[in-house]
């Protein structure tokens, strides 16, 4: 049970308190066996002063006052696992929405009451398709969502009553570019049948609940954006497991040394990817019709890894032990080299796939072949090391695209030319095919075919191919065009995608060019808080005046979103008077940011603030410090920032500024508070 502010003393931070189960921790509010396969009804009395609202699982039978207090009674008769229990209290609106009859509620703090069902609202369409997907009607008696501060997860999904952190909460120049939290929405939903009716029957089998939900952010982007808009979510869920280093570990694992180690990218990312293939290979019919069989045989209970597969197997009549034993029971993914024979005489290409790890996996294969922009797509099963497949052909193939439909999770080898990337990049059916052929083809900008192949990527379906481009293709180049510069031009204008504006005027402003001023004016204009952002920085360059009053001039709330093109431009002005601004985010920027050029302009951001003569930016900096250093400092993070204390303490001694000793003494105060 975590109290948050709970002295008021932070004017702030509002005064909350919320609870968090999952995995063990349900026993320190309350008596039970904190094992996720244990199921029971619930009833919670909870007494307040009538300021607050409360949630918990369930009904609110009754509300009764007594003084300037009031006992809420709420009781959950279906039955469910001990770690899903959940109190939150705090001062907070409640905004309803419902799903047919079943309430649907969202409970903000007063500022984003407004945007409430611009964050959530999608959650009544939600649920109505996943329970049409799965067949089985959401089963619970109403859906409500919970924003709370210092939260230390990013969600979780306590039946009916679902926690967000903070992140959630967006303004609408955010929301017009993208809402952040719409998988996250997606995934805690979708875990009210996986995970929460039917519950992993230990933290081994724990796929059962977070594979699931992480494949649920696919279906729902697939339904409602379509195949390009889920196929660069799938592109981008299977990139961080491969870069996560977890290929040595099993999804299924009876051996860990802690149950929060069962909380990687292998339970998420992978077991998400493997039932993709499973449904790739079963079909949607029988892939969907065993996970309501699945739902409806084990509703209220805890189930293990083998008892869906023999749903399954039941289901397609086949033997899907090959696949559970080395997907679930297994570890690591193919590592494939292609190599191709052609025969000109008989007019056959005979394609050559030999895998390069250790333990050899079976798997079904997409492969399409192109002849001119004809395309046929072959199904073949590799089953062993080596394995060959023969096809006839009409006229010489322009490209061989192996693994086609990106099901299979796997990383491929083979020889490609830069005529084959190009043919690639235009033609490929799937998102990852396109992006990889792209980032082949923008670095060898300097042949005239490639320039161009990476200006057509400028009109890829797929919005994030588009920022790629604009990111990567080189205007200095000699085959850089005016026709180029017009149709990144129009595309800050015109796309429909305010992200891709926002890039195009990145790109743009790196030219320097006084005559895309117009361009940069209309930015400022934007809605969208990216747009606004990149104009101006873009804007600085050719006309800093301009820029530093809309800087300056802009609502606390918004400058506080835009910290970072912010803090570029006062950094580059060297203006102090920005410092106490600058200062709240510079940690946050250092460390917690995802992009690299923007951590290191607040590393020399922070330099500027540890050198300066100015109390109260050093002050800001210090504070932020003690709340994140204490906040992860399961992480060691704490640690961290008192070394950066440290540092201030030396850069201040060789500044030797007129507060010298006065601003020493402060960074020495918040260091005791951490030590």
């Amino acid at each position: 049970m975590y109290f948050i502010n709970s002295d008021g003393a932070d004017k702030n931070k509002p005064i909350q308190i919320w609870t968090q189960g999952e995995t063990e921790a349900s026993s320190c509010w309350f008596p039970t066996i904190d094992a996720p396969n244990q199921k029971t009804s619930q009833e919670i009395y909870i007494t307040v002063p009538n300021k607050y609202v409360t949630l918990s699982n369930g009904k609110l039978v009754d509300q009764t006052s007594k003084g300037n207090n009031r006992t809420d009674y709420w009781k959950f008769d279906q039955k469910h696992a001990p770690y899903l229990f959940f109190m939150g209290i705090g001062e907070y609106e409640i905004v309803k929405d419902s799903y047919k009859s079943i309430p649907v509620n969202y409970y903000v703090e007063k500022e984003y009451a407004p945007y409430a069902k611009d964050i959530f609202g999608l959650t009544p369409e939600m649920m109505g398709f996943f329970s049409d997907k799965l067949g089985v009607e959401y089963p619970w008696n109403k859906y409500s969502q919970i924003v709370g501060r210092d939260y230390v997860s990013g969600a979780m999904e306590n039946t009916t009553a679902v926690m967000h952190g903070e992140q959630a909460y967006q303004k609408p120049g955010q929301l017009i570019d993208k809402n952040v939290q719409e998988n996250t929405i997606a995934h805690e939903l979708f875990h009210h049948w996986f995970g929460d009716l039917v519950t992993s029957e230990s933290w081994s089998n724990l796929t059962l609940n977070e594979s699931f939900a992480n494949y649920s952010e696919y279906l729902w982007r697939e339904h409602k954006y379509g195949k390009v808009n889920a196929e660069m979510h799938f592109y981008e869920n299977v990139q961080s497991y491969l870069k996560g280093q977890s290929a040595d570990k099993d999804l299924v694992r009876y051996m860990y040394d802690d149950k929060e180690d069962m909380f990687d990218l292998v339970s998420y990312n992978k077991g998400g990817t493997i039932l993709h293939m499973l449904r790739k290979y079963l079909g949607d019919e029988a892939f969907f019709l065993g996970l309501k069989q699945y739902l409806t045989t084990y509703k209220y209970q805890a189930a293990e890894v083998h008892q869906l597969r023999l749903i399954f197997e039941k289901i397609t009549g086949r033997d899907l032990n090959w696949f559970f034993n080395q997907w679930y029971f297994g570890a690591g993914h193919p590592d494939i080299e292609i190599s191709y024979d052609y025969n000109i005489l008989r007019k056959t290409v005979t394609i050559n796939v030999f895998q390069l790890q250790l333990e050899k996996f079976k798997f079904p294969f997409a492969i399409d072949i192109f002849e001119g922009l004809k395309r046929i797509r072959h199904y073949v099963f590799v089953d062993g090391n080596d394995a060959s497949f023969t096809f006839p052909y009409t006229k010489q193939p322009n490209l061989i695209q192996v693994n086609a439909d990106g099901a299979l999770l796997c990383e491929i080898n083979e020889n490609k030319v830069l005529s084959d990337y190009v043919f690639q990049l235009k033609n490929a059916d799937n998102y990852r095919h396109r992006r990889e052929a792209f980032l082949e083809v923008a670095k060898k900008q300097d042949d005239k075919i490639a320039f161009n192949a990476v200006v057509g990527a400028l009109d890829d379906i797929s919005y994030e191919l588009r920022i790629l481009a604009l990111q990567k293709i080189d205007l200095i180049n000699k085959f850089s065009k005016k026709d180029a510069i017009k149709k990144i031009m129009q595309m800050a204008n015109t796309d429909v995608k305010t992200l891709v504006q926002a890039e195009a005027i990145n790109t743009l402003g790196k030219l320097t060019d006084p005559e895309l001023k117009s361009i940069f004016e209309k930015g400022l204009k934007s809605k969208s808080y990216s747009v606004l952002g990149k104009a101006l920085v873009s804007m600085y360059y050719i006309d800093k005046q301009v820029a530093i009053a809309k800087s300056k001039e802009l609502p606390d709330e918004i400058r506080k979103i835009l910290a970072a093109p912010l803090t570029r431009i006062f950094i580059e002005e060297k203006d102090d008077s920005e410092l106490p601004f600058i200062a709240k985010n510079v940690v946050s920027g250092m460390f917690l940011s995802g992009d690299d050029s923007t951590k290191v302009m607040f590393q020399k951001a922070f330099k500027q603030i540890s050198e300066s003569n100015n109390t109260l930016a050093i002050q800001n900096v210090l504070d932020d410090m003690i709340v994140k250093g204490k906040q992860f400092k399961s992480f060691n993070f704490d640690k961290v920032v008192i070394n950066l204390m440290r540092t201030m303490i030396q850069d201040q001694k060789k500044a030797n500024k007129p507060k010298r000793e006065r601003n020493i003494e402060v960074i020495k105060i918040a260091m005791a508070k951490l030590l």
